[in-house]
């Protein structure tokens, strides 16, 4: 194999293995823990008859990612969705209903280039509402590839009321 004939193999090699860049991408949103966490956050947000920013949200997951809420009346007891699966499901209802979810506190573990983030989140159909209609923890998995931090899986319990949200979780 001659000089021309390697280079054209490593770009061709370089090309396949770094995949296409994705749509929507916004290179900040994963410079950190806290700018994925912010970011899944405020995608999902907003009023009603907004659309959301759903190749944004695409974006900030791996390929293969999970959304799992805990649904104690399935007889699995939870529901496994991919990001499309939750778009799908799950979009309409926010962009109809308006739907605001903020972080109230969070506990994070890391060791390289994972992390666990226990995100406690409150929901508000309206940005301005004086108390959310819903309160519970996200429990995200997060990896760290090629310098962006990326969501593998969330995995969602809202609180009930003998199931509060406990105390260590409501501040950073």
């Amino acid at each position: 194999m001659n000089g021309f004939q390697r280079a054209a193999a490593a770009l061709l090699v370089a090309v396949v293995f770094a995949g296409p860049a994705r749509a929507g991408a916004d290179p900040k949103d994963g410079e950190s823990i806290d700018s994925i966490m912010n970011a899944v956050y405020d995608v999902i947000s907003g009023p009603a008859g907004e659309a959301r920013d759903w190749d944004r949200f695409r974006a900030l997951f791996i390929d293969g990612a999970r959304l799992i809420p805990r649904a104690p009346k399935n007889p699995a007891g939870a529901v496994v969705l991919t990001p499309e699966d939750y778009i799908t499901r799950s979009g309409p209802v926010l962009e109809r209903d308006g739907f605001f979810e903020q972080e109230i506190g969070r506990k994070v573990d890391q060791y390289g280039d994972i992390a666990q983030v226990f995100s406690a989140y409150a929901a508000k159909r309206n940005a301005d509402d004086a108390e959310p209609f819903m309160r519970g923890i996200n429990s995200f998995q997060l990896m760290k590839h090629e310098g962006r931090w990326r969501v593998v899986t969330i995995f969602w319990q809202a609180e009930t009321p003998d199931n509060p949200v406990p105390e260590e979780y409501l501040a950073e």
